[in-house]
């Protein structure tokens, strides 16, 4: 058995399932409120390193692990680091400064359309806008939600202003109308995504306090920085290639193994 042709194929896999998630952050690089995504991999001794440290079970005699053909294709992550602010000038256009999500009242429909599901999801992107009856909604019509959790709802022949506190006041009479929801969780490992923009908290996630303020007439742009991708791209491809080049050289070693050194 030829290890070489199991460590170049992992390795293929592992590249072009990076060049995937690449490919992915560089389409939506114009996504308001995107975060992008990265991988992970770990070669054997990371990964023996970390079995031998471990205490878990102290009192359980057990192998250190299995060999392994090559590369260890680990999980994705998100990077949740602020994108770059560009001005709309509309007062619903909102982006966040610091760490935080608004809170959306999301829609979904079940099985077979059977109903629907409404469950609270999280957000940066701040396009909203008001519907026919007035509410605050996202651009898919998922209402966006104030500090108690209720439906914002304004009369649309008015004008408003949005303070840094997210406080919605007549701009006429200044009377405070309502204050938009902003939620922050103390781990952000405990939120997967869902869709491109959207966020859902799972098992174990922690709400605190959001110390992010809110910046009408801005939208935050996704946190992709485009030319450093391509050259992502550029080095995961070349790495792609270097493993195929050495399936191939396997290939014609084994090519002269079956068929001339065979015959002698």
């Amino acid at each position: 058995m030829l290890k070489g042709l199991y460590t170049a194929s992992t390795g293929m896999v592992n590249e072009q399932r990076r060049v995937d998630v690449l490919s992915n952050n560089m389409a939506n690089s114009a996504t308001t409120g995107f975060k992008k995504e990265g991988t992970t991999s770990q070669a054997f001794k990371d990964v023996l390193a970390y079995k031998i440290k471990d205490t878990s079970e102290p009192y359980y005699a057990r192998y250190e692990g299995v060999m392994n053909m090559g590369v260890k294709i680990g999980e994705n992550y998100t990077d949740y680091s602020q994108g770059s602010f560009h001005e709309t000038g509309n007062t619903f256009d909102l982006a966040l400064s610091g760490k935080g999500f608004f809170a959306i009242e999301f829609t979904s429909k079940t099985y077979k359309n059977r109903g629907s599901e409404t469950t609270v999801k999280y957000t940066r992107d701040g396009t909203f806008t008001l519907n026919k009856d007035g509410e605050l909604v996202t651009k898919d019509g998922d209402y966006l939600l104030d500090k108690g959790g209720n439906h914002i709802k304004l009369d649309p022949l008015q004008q408003y202003s949005i303070d840094r506190n997210g406080n919605i006041r007549n701009q006429a009479t200044n009377e405070l109308l309502a204050q938009i929801q902003v939620t922050d969780f103390e781990n952000y490992d405990y939120l997967e995504k869902y869709g491109e923009t959207l966020f859902q908290p799972v098992d174990g996630a922690t709400q605190i306090p959001a110390e992010a303020q809110v910046y009408s007439g801005y939208l935050e742009a996704a946190n992709v920085q485009v030319v450093q991708e391509m050259v992502d791209l550029i080095a995961f491809t070349r790495a792609y290639e270097s493993n195929q080049k050495i399936i191939q050289a396997y290939d014609s070693t084994l090519q002269v193994a079956v068929n001339d050194l065979g015959k002698v």
